[in-house]
């Protein structure tokens, strides 16, 4: 996991990808306590210890991720515009985030997705959405049988 930048700038990357969580958890109008419970285990088993960076409270910067949420909860932010904030950040600085810290910006959505009764049809749009932000037409898995076929016209 790679994020080029001083310490905040990574906590800004944290805080916009608590966005993103926020926009999963909220697709269907509702955050659980479960999608916060699994907000918070993802945290601390995903993110903490690939970050080594910690605030002037000892606080590690991965925990970002969380604020971010709060605040999007705490403003009544939309789905969509919580999706749209993380939209931005990512525009502004893809060259700055890797491939591997995108896919893990996936997988947190989805299996933050996953933590209440499953995926329903709304987050599942949402997290169609973030993989076609965060995956290049080329980072794409192909679908299942379409190895080495080209594409038809």
């Amino acid at each position: 996991m790679t994020i080029e930048g001083n310490a905040l700038f990574r906590r800004e990357f944290y805080a916009a990808l608590g966005r993103l969580l926020y926009a999963v958890a909220d697709a269907d109008g509702v955050v659980s306590k479960q999608e916060r419970e699994g907000l918070m285990e993802l945290i601390r088993t995903r993110l903490t210890h690939r970050e080594s960076l910690t605030d002037p409270f000892g606080t590690n910067d991965a925990w970002y991720s969380l604020f971010g949420f709060e605040t999007a909860e705490d403003e009544i932010m939309s789905p969509g515009d919580a999706l749209l904030s993380f939209t931005e950040f990512l525009q502004a600085n893809r060259d700055r985030i890797d491939l591997e810290t995108r896919e893990i910006c996936l997988l947190l959505a989805d299996r933050l997705a996953n933590s209440f009764h499953h995926t329903n049809r709304k987050e599942r749009l949402i997290l169609q959405q973030i993989r076609e932000l965060l995956l290049t037409r080329e980072e794409l898995p192909l679908p299942s049988g379409a190895e080495g076929k080209p594409d038809k016209i």
